[in-house]
């Protein structure tokens, strides 16, 4: 079978044998790219550089889908059929990327960006929402620069097995960069959302049709085969 073992004498050392790589035609609708945001309030900077980043998506020809995370409940506060679980689940499931982008609040993510992905299971049955889409994180700061948002996501991205981008962004004092109707003012900060959209869709396109198998692992075909290295 392919991706079996041999059948090793005891006392060998060998190699797990590497699944399949199986594409047939590359797809060719545009990249699917969810974007979710953390903070619900109603001037929201985390909000404001997810709606810059939407545009900056669509210029570089992805569709894409933004999650409004009011009225979500808290993690086990309500059953996974309620409306907004459902639908976050199903943008999910959509999603060829995504983009999470957090406030930094007491010097972490925030509870409204940390429920949305506590929300998204890593596996329905067979199916793992999130394995192999790719992921970009951003940050909005009140003070000064800090990455503690961005890294602490960069944790749950590898956790829901996502292929997160080297590149990220943090924004600094972000009460400064948006004018009054919300839109980024040009700046370094501005440049490198640029930077991290275009990565992230050239990534995007690179792995979304061999995700399973960038994904595929040796315990898991050896569970669903029962054959082992010894």
């Amino acid at each position: 079978m392919p991706g079996d073992l041999p059948n090793l004498a005891a006392g060998c050392v060998a190699t797990p044998s590497l699944g399949r790589l199986r594409v047939t035609e590359p797809s060719t609708h545009s990249p699917r790219i969810l974007l979710l945001y953390g903070s619900l309030r109603a001037r929201s900077y985390s909000r404001f550089l997810t709606y810059e980043a939407e545009r900056l998506l669509k210029h570089f020809g992805a569709e894409t889908r933004i999650f409004n995370p009011s009225g979500l409940p808290l993690p086990d506060g309500a059953p996974v059929d309620h409306p907004k679980v459902q639908e976050l689940r199903e943008l999910s499931l959509w999603s060829e990327g995504q983009v999470w982008t957090s406030p930094e609040r007491h010097g972490a993510m925030s509870a409204v960006m940390k429920a949305q992905i506590d929300w998204i299971p890593l596996s329905v049955g067979a199916v793992r929402p999130t394995q192999g889409r790719t992921l970009a994180v951003m940050q909005v700061s009140g003070g000064s620069q800090s990455f503690n948002a961005v890294n602490q996501m960069r944790v749950l991205g590898r956790w829901m097995r996502m292929v997160t981008i080297p590149n990220q962004s943090s924004v600094a004092k972000a009460y400064q960069e948006f004018d009054e109707a919300g839109r980024m003012i040009p700046s370094s900060y501005y440049d490198r959302v640029v930077d991290v959209m275009e990565e992230l869709v050239k990534f995007t396109l690179l792995t979304r049709d061999v995700s399973s198998y960038l994904t595929d692992r040796y315990s898991e075909r050896k569970e669903s085969s029962d054959v082992h290295l010894r």
